[in-house]
């Protein structure tokens, strides 16, 4: 089956070299259980990887996207061959001049394809490869060419240090929210600019009202309410590196978990309707769905939705976010999925990956 974004979208090409959804957040909505079959949303890996972390017995782990499923597999190589702080190296997360060198450590364990991939990117490697996405690409125009314009380095570090609650507010107030950042983000963060550098035009096809001024809400409430300096995604964006705030797969504690079940981790270069539809396993207990919704009709999500319902299992969950289009349970599904707003809305007050406006969690009847 085709599904809706293919026919807009090119996926030839890496989106996105990292997962820019809170794992955090994510595995507590998830609340999965040892001995669990998941489903994910592949991407670049970090969040599919960490829910080995929880123990289930298999994440199933889907994307279109060759590419995307290529930075997958060199993230599961690594984690085979490599220790935790070379691990952060190859990733670009800590400073390295050894990068070539790591991913030659890597090599063995790559298939052919996935090997051509990367070799072919000596550039991307060596820079990092979590910074090899279109988004990462696009983060990264604004730190060189954006930020500089409105606040000096010192004032980004100043940003990026603990601080109490209220003198959180008070920085961003009277330090960081000053017209040039207003002007400059409305600018850089708009539909048009955002299409062209950082997703793609077709996900922004059924979004309605102004893009910019939505994700400068949701940047205000991480930077002033919540800690940026425990942020590895704020982080990220404003220096090209995690700091020492990490996402959680790439915590060294997480580490050992996550290589000891490498082998329940499987990969599948697949739409989730053609996965569902070919799958035969136990039923699904947890949906990792990415925020896939953001550039469906309501149409095609009722009816994706019904297939995660018809392989899910009783009392399993499906969780998504929602960036600028609005998307959950159709009427239709009343009966067989249940909105769990209370656990949604709690998560979504912590959630440190700010440009989405809503995080729907929903539990199978």
């Amino acid at each position: 089956m085709t599904t809706e974004a293919a026919q807009h979208t090119d996926f030839s090409h890496i989106r996105y070299a990292q997962v820019w959804e809170d794992a955090d957040v994510l595995l507590d909505a998830l609340d999965i259980q040892p001995g669990d079959t998941c489903l994910s949303i592949a991407s670049a890996g970090d969040n599919a990887l960490a829910m080995l972390t929880r123990d289930p017995a298999r994440v199933i782990a889907v994307d279109l996207n060759p590419a995307q499923l290529a930075c997958v597999r060199l993230r599961v190589a690594a984690y085979r061959r490599l220790e935790h702080g070379q691990l952060l190296e190859l990733i670009g997360s800590r400073p390295s001049d050894r990068r070539s060198e790591l991913y030659r450590l890597c090599r063995p364990e790559l298939d052919d394809a996935t090997r051509a991939f990367w070799d072919s990117r000596p550039a991307a490697v060596e820079a990092g490869i979590g910074a090899a996405g279109k988004f990462e690409r696009y983060f990264a125009a604004f730190r060189k060419h954006i930020l500089p314009l409105i606040h000096s380095r010192q004032r980004v570090a100043e940003l990026l240090r603990y601080r109490a609650p209220d003198a959180r507010r008070t920085f961003y107030d009277r330090r960081w929210n000053n017209l040039r950042w207003r002007l400059l983000f409305r600018v850089f963060f708009s539909r048009w600019v955002m299409g062209r550098l950082g997703r793609d035009p077709a996900f922004f096809r059924y979004v309605e009202g102004s893009v910019a001024q939505r994700i400068l809400a949701r940047a205000e409430y991480a930077l002033a309410t919540l800690d940026p300096a425990g942020n590895p995604y704020l982080g990220w964006i404003l220096t090209g590196e995690h700091g020492q705030a990490l996402p959680l797969a790439l915590r060294p504690e997480a580490f050992e978990p996550i290589r000891s079940r490498l082998d329940r981790l499987e990969l599948r270069q697949a739409t989730v309707e053609d996965a569902l539809d070919a799958w035969s396993g136990a039923p699904i207990a947890r949906f990792n769905l990415s925020d896939i919704f953001e550039y469906m009709s309501a149409s095609n999500t009722e009816a994706i939705l019904g297939r995660c319902v018809d392989h899910g299992l009783a009392g399993g969950r499906l969780v998504y976010w929602n960036m600028l289009v609005p998307r959950s349970r159709p009427d239709t599904l009343a009966d067989r999925l249940h909105p769990r707003e209370n656990i949604a809305g709690r998560l979504f007050l912590r959630d440190k990956a700010f440009f989405y406006s809503r995080l729907v969690v929903e539990e199978i009847a």
